[in-house]
């Protein structure tokens, strides 16, 4: 055991000083640690809590490493679990948090600076699509607090900090309600607005895809689609593989997004038939273009065989939405209200969750399922039968 030696400073001061060994790092190297009081004692007492929590396991060394850096070692640490495009929206949505508390040592960081930056955030995060400084909604802010909780969880297994700072901290009531009160959520299409753009697309030259939108396929999963995946004869659409984009601009082909997207499904009879005519069309348009016509394999694809990609497909989907007359809507939210159908004509949990490529069928229905109150019209007619009203004619 190192010897306490006493240490008199130039202002005359007296310190006493020993080095306690730490263990070794994950590259082999000794690690020892330098401890400096004003008194004896209390050299023995650090000497003692160290040596203490070395033997249990719970000891944390001294690092300078700022909550950023930590954050640039998650992130890496996390592209072994999740796709590219994961850790871009992760990257993104962390720039909050870079930006305000990035500089802040790891081991210096309290609940409170964390609580602030996330209030911080709410009342003034908005980057793109408002003005910078509005309020950012408040399930985006859950979204990073997650992604920053799972990050320091990772540090406090690292031994880098012995408890998360953040374990606590959460969106305050009074956001949420002012979230709640004040922000515009985009609704989906109703069943009237739905069989609107079907009958007004039937003649269009992309019917069959966009009506694989409108069967509850996410749109990645449309671009996705190869001719092999469909089976014509037993009417079986597979699901393999999807083309996303990254940061709208890279298209990226990869498997699907979780074990449960690469599913098989039933083509509805509109589909089907659309998919047949769409491949015939495709071969005329093959032997027309020649040598000029790219064969990819792909079903989504234009005139001359290039696939298209999914803000190809978005442009062109709201350009029929306007033509039309229709609310413009993501082609990714038509998905919501194909499931909300499917789950208000009955369709069993776990069918809706596999249908949508979902492991839980809770979360499917929370996440995709919202009842308005024209939804409710038969639980009206039900109470009127209860309360001896006699049916009326709608006004």
């Amino acid at each position: 055991m190192a010897e306490i030696k006493k240490i008199t400073l130039k202002n005359g001061a007296v310190r006493y000083r020993t080095v306690v060994d730490a263990g070794r790092d994950e590259n082999g190297k000794r690690i020892q640690l330098t401890i400096t009081k004003d008194t004896k004692k209390e050299v023995i007492a650090e000497r003692s809590r160290i040596q203490h929590q070395r033997s249990a396991g719970t000891l944390i060394l001294p690092s300078a490493i700022t909550l950023g850096e930590w954050l640039d070692q998650w992130l890496e640490y996390k592209r072994r679990d999740v796709e590219e495009t994961t850790i871009r929206t992760y990257r993104l949505a962390l720039v909050h948090v870079y930006d305000r508390i990035g500089h802040v040592r790891l081991q210096e960081l309290t609940e409170d600076q964390i609580q602030d930056c996330v209030d911080d955030i709410v009342a003034t995060g908005r980057r793109k699509g408002g003005d910078p400084g509005t309020r950012l909604a408040v399930s985006t802010v859950d979204g990073i607090l997650t992604r920053l909780k799972e990050a320091l969880g990772r540090a406090v297994v690292r031994k880098l900090i012995a408890t998360s700072p953040a374990q606590y901290v959460r969106v305050s009531l009074a956001d949420k309600k002012t979230d709640k009160r004040e922000r515009e959520r985009a609704k989906p299409w109703t069943v009237a607005e739905v069989q609107t753009f079907i009958r007004g697309i039937q003649q269009d030259r992309l019917y069959a895809p966009l009506l694989l939108s409108l069967m509850g396929l996410r749109p990645a999963e449309v671009c996705g689609q190869r001719w092999t995946d469909v089976d014509l004869e037993a009417g079986i659409l597979s699901i393999t593989m999807t083309r996303t984009m990254i940061g709208n601009v890279k298209v990226l082909e990869k498997d699907t997004k979780t074990a449960a997207g690469e599913r098989s499904l039933p083509l509805p009879r509109a589909p089907w038939e659309a998919l047949r005519q769409l491949r015939a069309l495709q071969a005329k348009e093959r032997l027309a273009a020649g040598e000029g016509y790219t064969y990819s394999g792909y079903v989504v694809v234009n005139e001359l065989g290039v696939p298209l990609n999914t803000r190809q497909l978005r442009e062109y989907a709201y350009r029929l939405m306007r033509r039309l007359g229709l609310r413009q809507v993501r082609l990714y939210d038509a998905r919501h209200a194909v499931l909300k159908a499917l789950a208000l004509a009955g369709v069993p949990d776990v069918i809706l969750a596999a249908w949508a490529g979902h492991t839980n069928a809770a979360f499917t229905k929370r996440k995709y399922v919202s009842i308005e109150a024209e939804d409710m019209r038969g639980a009206a007619a039900a109470l009127d039968v209860l309360h001896g009203a006699e049916p009326k004619a709608l006004m």
